[in-house]
């Protein structure tokens, strides 16, 4: 069986990832003012950082089920049996479900898996989904690996401000913290699909030495993969990844990368976030 592997343009995995295995990647689309643009074609993370510094309305929206409809039909052209479809949190977008729509009319099998992740925890499960399918493996024994390996990933962020979120209504609990009399700057992460916060810390500095913190901890000695994503932020992002690699022993690969459009138009510039990923 060979199986092909789709995923939606929130994976943010590095370009040659996807040429090395064939991933085909559906974009989602940014809104800026009157302009539809595409994620990663036409929408740039600059683009979005400069829209929301100038207080442009920056929405996104899910791809046409359409568009995944055509992702499959290539697959099975090009010769797939099954096709493993993974996207970021049904939580966070309807993505999924436009994906489940264009499933049940492919003209192959098509395993849809919410990885209830975003950005690279979601492109850690593509990849290994990736290379399960490299290795002869099952639509099924993709799904499985994919999953797994989304159970055992973990995102911790950092925000200069939640207002982003909280325009875009992808805050979830999280949003009790907009009430604080404090000034804090929140830390915060992914659970169950959902952004929740995690902490409450009173200085920017403080926030990102704690979110170090808990990138460790949560290393611990285990064989990790771990990327450093940022939006509009290298140094604070190239300084954080410097010290992960003195500081957590178990370490394969480290990737720094700015997020894209979607995700940046959710969260703002400044952002500084971690995934460990145990392999």
């Amino acid at each position: 069986m060979r199986v092909s592997i789709v995923t939606d343009s929130t994976a943010y995995l590095p370009d040659e990832a996807v040429a090395r295995f064939g991933i085909d990647v559906v974009p989602l689309s940014v809104v800026m003012g009157d302009d539809v643009l595409s994620e990663g074609r036409e929408a740039s993370p600059a683009d979005v950082a400069q829209a929301l510094q100038r207080r442009v309305r920056v929405t996104t929206s899910r791809p046409s089920p359409e568009a995944f409809a055509a992702a499959y039909r290539a697959a099975a052209e090009q010769g797939a049996d099954a096709v493993v479809s993974l996207h970021l949190s049904a939580a966070l977008s309807g993505t999924h479900e436009a994906a489940v729509l264009a499933a049940d009319e492919a003209p192959l099998p098509v395993r849809v898996v919410d990885t209830r992740m975003v950005g690279m925890a979601l492109g850690y499960c593509v990849l290994t989904a990736a290379q399960t399918a490299q290795a002869g493996g099952t639509a099924d024994e993709v799904a499985a690996a994919a999953e797994k390996r989304a159970g055992a990933t973990a995102g911790f962020f950092y925000v200069d401000t939640l207002e982003h979120l909280r325009r875009g209504g992808r805050i979830g609990s999280a949003r009790a913290l907009l009430g604080s009399a404090l000034a804090v700057k929140p830390l915060l992460h992914l659970e169950d699909g959902r952004i929740q916060p995690l902490e409450k810390v009173r200085t920017s500095s403080r926030a990102i030495a704690r979110l170090e913190e808990i990138a460790i901890q949560q290393a611990g000695a285990a064989g990790v993969d771990v990327t450093v994503h940022h939006l509009a932020a290298p140094e604070r992002a190239e300084a954080m990844a410097a010290r992960l690699r003195e500081r957590i022993p178990g370490l394969r690969e480290l990737y720094v990368g700015e997020v894209g459009a979607v995700i940046g138009a959710h969260v703002g510039p400044g952002l500084l976030a971690v995934v460990v990923s145990p392999w």
